[in-house]
């Protein structure tokens, strides 16, 4: 498979993208568990006043959640923290972050096929994983197929520019960057989506941010002739994404 050309609908080729993914975040699972670490505290403050009001003994997922830095982030707030993904070397990083926190725990699934039955959780999250996903929407299925009615979602994701030609040039530009990268969607995009599968956006918040391209080519572990290439491509030495915050609520 062409890296960063994200595979048809059918099991072989999602078994085939998720091997993609779990090269792509293996090697640096010790580098995403610093950065939950570092992260963690900011993403519940942040979760803590979108989601509210919370009781504190719900049930949340953490769907994707890489080291853990969403289910670290939430287990304050709530009575019970699952955190699931597909990449091994990065559920050993979430346990030894979350080491000595009773209420969090972490297993291996697919993000399109939770291993959890139906109407489970109370609160369901998912931070940073669909623009990694060629079917976002089979995925947010599954994440409000285990949210209880009328419970809540948290999804985080960078969004795309509103221009089609930028969006289009970024998109590009991070499939050379990480091959597993696929698309990102902008905020009406993400609105349309929710809005197809019945959920109600209870508060939006939008944060811009910069990032300086070298450290995040570091970051992706992009060298040699990978590197030079998604220079040429690179917005600049210094670019401003922004990730969007989304709390929902499943009506249905």
């Amino acid at each position: 498979m062409t890296p960063g050309v994200p595979p048809d609908a059918g099991g072989e080729h999602e078994d085939e993208w998720n091997e993609v993914v779990r090269a792509r975040f293996a090697p640096a699972a010790e580098h995403f568990a610093e950065r939950a670490r570092e992260l963690a505290p900011q993403i519940g403050e942040r979760a803590a006043r979108l989601l509210a009001p919370l009781r504190g003994d719900e049930r949340a997922l953490d769907a994707g959640t890489g080291a853990g830095a969403l289910a670290l982030g939430l287990s304050p707030l709530v009575g019970e923290v699952v955190g699931c993904d597909i990449v091994p070397e990065l559920l050993v990083e979430a346990r030894t972050l979350a080491a000595g926190l009773a209420n969090v725990s972490f297993s291996e699934g697919d993000i399109f096929a939770l291993p959890f039955e139906d109407a489970s959780f109370d609160v369901v999250g998912t931070i940073r994983t669909l623009h990694h996903l060629d079917r976002p929407e089979q995925a947010l299925a599954e994440l409000i197929r285990v949210a209880k009615p009328n419970g809540r979602l948290l999804i985080i994701d960078q969004l795309a520019p509103l221009d089609h030609q930028r969006a289009r040039d970024m998109d590009r530009f991070e499939r050379v960057r990480d091959a597993s990268h696929a698309r990102t969607l902008s905020d009406p995009e993400m609105r349309e989506l929710f809005a197809a599968n019945g959920l109600v956006v209870l508060r939006q918040e939008i944060e811009a941010t910069e990032r300086e391209l070298e450290a995040f080519l570091d970051s992706a572990g992009c060298e040699g002739e990978q590197r030079e290439r998604t220079r040429r491509l690179a917005p600049g030495p210094t670019f401003t994404v922004e990730l969007g915050w989304y709390a929902l609520e499943r009506r249905v």
